[in-house]
């Protein structure tokens, strides 16, 4: 049986790849890939020519069963996101669950730790707190009110994932969820370690209307870290 190495890579700057990263890419008979083409630009970067397959959210049983059958021969398989860890927010962790249930302990499933945009925002955010809910990306419609309630319920501080397309409606939704007594406190990275990158705090009313200043706020990806007053954190 082969080996499934599931390996964390750069989430903006190439540099941001380890040196264990790079021998398993070399070592591996095929690097399973979320986008052929943006995994490519990385390996092109330290001249890697390892083959590429993709594996992606709507990978079907064909696709699967393929990846199935390298493993039983005996192929070593790196699984990587388009960026940072695979599993957080993308769909390496549904791969990994069926690789343990189709081939159990006969495929060794090994971690390659690296970046994630999750563990990025928290170390600059300033906030210091040890314990979170994490809810990745919102629902676009169904299921996004509850999601917003549970924010809102929550004891803890909230990280959640958003795009371009959604970050200004995130942040309308937040501020009409919002205890205008006690306002939430929003910490939200963009672009994280790319040349563009931004960090922008306090309410969601202040960081929309920063954003509004400027279309070129409303490019790339963000996380918003949401803490309100009454979150639990032992470092207070």
């Amino acid at each position: 049986m082969g080996i499934l190495r599931v390996v964390g890579t750069p989430i903006g700057n190439l540099e941001d790849i380890s040196l264990r990263a790079l021998r398993i890419f070399k070592e591996s008979d095929f690097i399973l890939c979320e986008d052929t083409r943006v995994t490519r630009k990385l390996l092109d970067n330290y001249e890697i020519k390892t083959p590429t397959i993709s594996y992606h959210q709507h990978s079907g049983e064909l696709k699967v069963d393929k990846i199935l059958a390298l493993l039983e021969e005996g192929k070593n398989l790196s699984l990587v996101t388009d960026a940072g860890t695979p599993g957080i927010s993308d769909p390496g962790g549904k791969l990994v669950s069926i690789v343990r249930e189709k081939l159990g302990e006969s495929v060794k499933i090994e971690s390659v730790p690296g970046p994630s945009a999750l563990t990025t925002a928290i170390s600059i955010a300033g906030i210091g707190f040890d314990r979170f809910l994490f809810l990745g990306f919102l629902p676009h419609k169904k299921g996004r009110q509850t999601m917003l309630k549970e924010i809102s319920a929550s004891s803890y501080p909230v990280i959640v994932y958003e795009s371009k397309h959604r970050i200004v409606k995130l942040l309308e939704e937040l501020e009409t969820f919002n205890d205008h007594k006690n306002p939430y406190q929003l910490s939200v990275g963009r672009e994280l370690t790319k040349m563009f990158e931004s960090l922008y705090e306090g309410s969601a009313a202040e960081i929309l209307a920063e954003l509004l200043k400027d279309a070129n706020n409303l490019k790339g990806e963000f996380v918003v870290i949401i803490k309100k007053p009454n979150s639990k954190n032992k470092y207070e």
